[in-house]
C-alpha cells in the first residue's frame, strides 16, 4: 500500500503569521497567496524570513526582476512581505524596503451595446444569459454574480444585494426592469429543472449546493463571443467595463457609477472617461471653436 505523503510541519512562524491573518478577517484565498509568497521567500533566502536584512529584501526582489517574475507577482509578493514585517515581525524598517512594480495601466476592452446584444443572445443557455445578463445589466463583478443568492434580488425596492464585494463590503446594485424579467425567465425555468433551492444559489454548479464558478462564467462568455462573432477579448469583466462606459455615454453623473460599481476610490472610476467614445465625439474642438470664429471675421465677399 502507497503510503501518503506528511505534510511538513508548520513553524512557529508561519502559526504566528497565519494568526495574525485570522484576527483580521483576511480572506481563505488571501491567507494562501500570503503564505506562498513569503515561502518563495524563504526559499530564496535559505533561511527563516525572520533572520532577513534589508540586504536580503533588495536581493530578492533584483532576484525577480532578473528572472523575468510579472509585475502582478511581484506586487503580490511586496503585500505579503509588508504584512509579515510590519504585522508579523514588527519590522517597519524592512517593509520601507520594499519596492512595488510598476504595471502600465491598459485602456478595457468596451463592447458596444449592439455586440453586447449578440453576445447574450448567443449565451449557451437561459442560466448564463441571465447570469451574463446580471454581469452587464448591474455592472457586477464576476465572483458577485457567482455567489448571488435569490433571496439577494430585491424585486420590491429594484435593488440587488452584494454582500462582502471586494474589500469585504456591502453594497446596493441596480436592478432594472429588463434584467428583473430575465432572471424571472430563469427562476422559472430553474424551478422546473428543480436545480434551484429555497434561499440558495442564484446560479448554481454542477453540485446545487454550490454556487457556479466563475471558471464556468468565464468560459460561457467566451463561447457566446465566438459564437456572436465578436472578435474583441472578451471576458465575463468585459461587460462590467461595458456597463460603466455606456452609463458614462448615456450622461450618468461619474460619481453615481463609482457607486453603482463599488469603487472606493473616483480616479477608479475616472478610467471609463477614456473609453467612452460618444463622450469624446460630444466635446466640440479648440480648433473647432477657433476655425468657427476666424470664419466670421472673414469679410463677406
Amino acid at each position: 500500500m502507497a503510503t501518503q505523503p506528511i505534510d511538513p510541519p508548520v513553524t512557529p512562524l508561519r502559526q504566528r503569521m497565519l494568526d495574525d491573518m485570522a484576527m483580521r478577517a483576511m480572506r481563505a484565498r488571501t491567507q494562501h497567496d500570503y503564505v506562498r509568497h513569503v515561502r518563495a521567500f524563504a526559499a530564496f533566502l535559505g533561511r527563516s524570513p525572520d533572520t532577513a536584512t534589508a540586504e536580503d529584501v533588495r536581493r530578492f526582489q533584483l532576484h525577480q526582476r532578473e528572472h523575468g517574475v510579472g509585475e502582478s507577482t511581484i506586487n503580490g509578493s511586496v503585500s505579503a512581505l509588508r504584512f509579515l514585517f510590519d504585522v508579523t515581525l514588527e519590522r517597519p524598517d524592512l517593509s520601507r524596503r520594499l519596492v512595488l512594480a510598476h504595471r502600465p495601466r491598459k485602456l478595457p476592452d468596451v463592447l458596444s451595446v449592439d455586440e453586447v446584444a449578440r453576445l447574450l443572445e448567443a449565451a449557451p443557455g437561459i442560466k448564463y444569459r441571465a447570469a451574463l445578463g446580471v454581469a452587464y445589466g448591474a455592472g457586477l463583478r464576476v465572483s458577485e454574480v457567482a455567489h448571488l443568492k435569490a433571496d439577494d434580488i430585491d424585486s420590491k425596492r429594484m435593488l440587488i444585494r452584494i454582500e462582502e464585494g471586494k474589500g469585504r463590503k456591502d453594497r446596493n446594485a441596480m436592478l432594472s426592469p429588463q434584467l428583473l424579467e430575465l432572471l424571472r425567465l430563469w427562476w422559472r425555468e430553474g424551478k422546473r429543472r428543480s436545480v434551484l433551492l429555497p434561499h440558495g444559489w442564484l446560479f448554481p454548479g454542477r453540485s446545487y449546493t454550490d454556487p457556479i464558478s466563475t471558471r464556468q462564467l468565464h468560459r460561457a462568455v467566451c463561447e457566446a463571443a465566438e459564437a456572436a462573432g465578436i472578435r474583441k477579448r472578451v471576458s465575463p469583466h468585459t461587460l462590467r467595463h461595458s456597463f460603466a462606459t455606456h452609463l458614462l455615454e448615456q450622461d450618468v453623473d461619474i460619481r453615481v457609477i463609482q457607486v453603482l460599481l463599488g469603487h472606493s476610490k473616483l480616479e477608479t472610476t475616472a478610467l471609463y472617461t477614456k473609453v467612452a467614445t460618444r463622450t469624446i465625439r460630444a466635446v466640440t474642438s479648440p480648433l473647432d471653436r477657433l476655425m468657427a470664429l476666424m470664419e466670421g471675421k472673414t469679410p463677406a465677399g
